[in-house]
Order: C-alpha cells, then structure tokens, then sequence
C-alpha cells in the first residue's frame, strides 16, 4: 500500500475516516542523493488479456510455475518454506508474544517502509517509499542505504499518491533486487534493478506513467516478474531480464472500488498460481498460471478470501497455502489457514475477518506493536513485517517473529 507524507495525510485524513464509517471496515487509502541510476529506454506495456482457461479456477491445476518461486515485491524468492513454526490457539498467542522490535525507524528521516524482502543471513532490505531509497537492515537493527531513485522533476505527480512512490521490492536468488518506482512521469515510472555486484542501478521496464505501480513478485523457474498496478486494477508481466511489459490480467476483481483508493496491490508467486490482494474490497485472489513458462497466461481468479478491511501485502508460511494477510489501515495482521472448518477470531477468541471458505485470524494487532503494516516476507520459520506508520505518523519499524500456523 502507497505510503503517504504528512501533507498528504492533512489533506485526506477527512475523506478517509468518511469512508471508513460509511464502510464500517476501515479505510485506507528525501533525503539520499541521487544514485542516479540508468534509465534505458523500454516501451510501455501492451495489453494481453487472454481468455480465460475453461474450467479453470482457485483449485484447478495449472502449467507454469510449479512452486513458491518469489515474493511480492514485499518478500523474497525462493524462501526455505520450513514446516517449523508455531502452531494452534497456543501457539498464535505465543508468536505474539515473541514478536520484537528489529528496526527503530526515524520517520523525520522519510524512514516510512513500504517493501520488505529477507534474506538468507537473518538481515532485510526494504524500500522507504518517499525518500526513494533502498536500504538494508542487519540482523542487529542497523539501517544502510543501498541506492536511491533518481527524483522526477518537481513538477511531477504521481497519481493517487502525489509525491514520488516506491512500492514492492522483490530479491532473486543471487541477491539481485528488483523494485517497482511510480513517478507520474513516462521516463522513470517502471521496474528498476540493483546488482549485487555493485553494478548500480537501473530501469529495466518502463510502465505507464499514469499508474501506480505496487507489488512485484518474482517466478524464478519461469524467469518472469509480476507487478500490480492499483490504480489500473491491473497485473502486468515482464521478463526478469528486463523488456516490455504487457498486461497479464484485467479481470474485474482486480479493479478498485467505484470511488475508492487502489485496488491489485499485494502479489505472490506459489504453487502454480499468482495470489494478489485487493486493497479497496478486502479479497485475495488465486490466478492458475496457464501456457507455456515463456509466456504464461492468467486462468480464471478464485476468491481465497474476501471481507478483509483494507489490506496490502500477503505472506505465506510455508509450502501450502496458509498464508498471512496485513490489515494497513486497522494494523492487524490476519493468518487465513489452508482449507475449511477453522473457526474464525483472534488468537484470544474473538471474532476475525471475513473469508470465502476461510477463517481468518488475527494474530498481531496494534497492542503488539504494529503501526499501519504495509509488507511481510518470511524466511524459514521466520517472519518480518515492515510497519509504515503512514497513518499513525509515528513509529515507523520493522519486527520479527515465529511463523504462526
């Protein structure tokens, strides 16, 4: 989800608490230098909306991507899904209680994290929205700045959000990591790459400039990357090497509320599929990849779950398909499990979200420290959430604890 500055907030603070009591779910709408990164000329994205597959949909099978190969442009590839983690009624009440504080952020410095991936090593990297930077944490809490996006001219403005925006960050097996950067503007506006090598970084595709570019995933098997757009309520699709971008899926579901903030948001590549989130209604959606892994095609979305609030980013926890959903605007983070018959709430017993066939669960709230989480990425048993802050305007962080099941 779009983070917003303090001017930003000013302005539409009023229209959004309108719609959340109109909606009685929640509402939700540098400093740095310039590293300067190459800007390569790309065409922007054509349209490739196939039909969708007949009798495809949420459980059918589908060729492509066999298994969890990346994240969204909040996580990582490739990620070590272990089965070890905490498990049950207990254990969700355990994995809050575990849960810390990694990072300490400094929101007069712009520190507002808006992706997050993890690494191998126990440390993340995130990107701070409106500073345009790409930093590093350690595992001790240490923030490092790795590459800043060169600035739009002043003039500019980025649709939704106003200010300069950048979303998911994703990160390929050799440390590579790939960003989505809206500028409102047809020159810097697309998927930008920073080499582990030091090799700086780059735009590698060009996207509309009158979008909001937002979560990225990466399918590593089939060497292509997923973005949403949640202006255009769009998935667009683009080889990982860089090149044209072409639009994967319109469908409907994707769009955003008449009216509303943004729509396709969150994104994951796993188990044959790619799962997004909606922002404005609330769902997650599973889409079977069809066709060959050189130019996949989207089958027909299922709806995993629905009646969410507004959510950005989702996780999952290991090799099936329980996963974790954040709640930005009420800072909860909500566990769906895999399958059917789980009574809904939270870890204490109270009432949960809705969901289509799913319960969900809300395990981490603000009494745990969450402040407006906009992205999660696990490693292992491990699971990192970064916290924007960008309603509260206070406590921007990212923490840390055990895979709750």
């Amino acid at each position: 989800m779009p983070q917003f500055s303090r001017r930003f907030v000013a302005v539409s603070c009023t229209v959004l608490i309108a719609l959340y009591v109109s909606r009685a779910g929640g509402v939700d709408g540098g400093p740095g230098g310039g590293a300067g990164g190459t800007v390569t000329t790309a065409e922007p994205p054509a349209r490739l909306d196939p039909p969708a597959a007949a009798g495809a949909g949420p459980g059918a099978g589908a060729a492509g991507p066999g298994g969890d190969a990346g994240g969204d442009g909040k996580a990582t590839e490739d990620q070590g899904a272990s089965d070890q983690g905490v498990m049950g009624r207990e254990g969700l009440a355990e994995a809050a209680d575990r849960v810390r504080v990694l990072a300490g952020l400094d929101i007069d410095a712009g520190q507002q994290p808006e992706g997050i991936a993890a690494e191998p090593v126990g440390s993340t990297v995130v990107t701070f929205a409106h500073t345009r930077q790409i930093a590093r944490i350690s595992p001790g809490g240490k923030v490092r700045v790795l590459a800043t996006l060169p600035a739009p001219p002043p003039s500019a403005e980025t649709p939704t959000v106003g200010e300069p925006f950048l979303g998911g960050i994703v990160r390929a097996g050799d440390g590579t990591l790939y960003v989505t950067y809206g500028t409102g503007t047809a020159e810097l506006t697309g998927v930008w790459r920073l080499s582990p090598d030091g090799g700086g970084i780059r735009r590698i595709a060009a996207l509309p400039a009158d979008g909001l570019p937002n979560g990225i995933a990466l399918d590593s098997r089939a060497g292509q990357l997923y973005v949403t757009d949640s202006v255009a309520g769009v998935v667009l699709r683009l080889p990982r090497d860089g090149g044209r971008a072409v639009v994967w899926s319109s469908d409907p579901l994707l769009a955003p509320d008449p009216g509303g903030f943004a729509g396709a948001n969150g994104i994951r590549v796993h188990r044959g599929a790619v799962w997004v989130t909606n922002h404005d209604r609330g769902t997650v959606l599973r889409f079977p990849v069809t066709g060959s892994p050189a130019s996949p095609t989207a089958g027909r979305p299922g709806t995993v779950a629905e009646g969410l609030g507004e959510i950005d980013d989702l996780e999952f926890t290991g090799d099936g398909d329980t996963l974790l959903v954040t709640g930005v605007t009420d800072s909860r983070v909500l566990l769906i499990r895999d399958g059917t018959g789980e009574g809904g709430g939270d870890r204490n017993g109270g009432g949960g979200g809705g969901s289509a066939g799913r319960a969900a669960v809300a395990v981490l709230d603000e009494d745990d420290g969450l402040r407006n989480p906009s992205a999660l990425a696990r490693h292992g048993a491990r699971v990192w959430i970064a916290n924007s802050a960008h309603y509260t305007l206070a406590e921007p962080r990212v923490l840390v604890m055990p895979v709750p099941r």
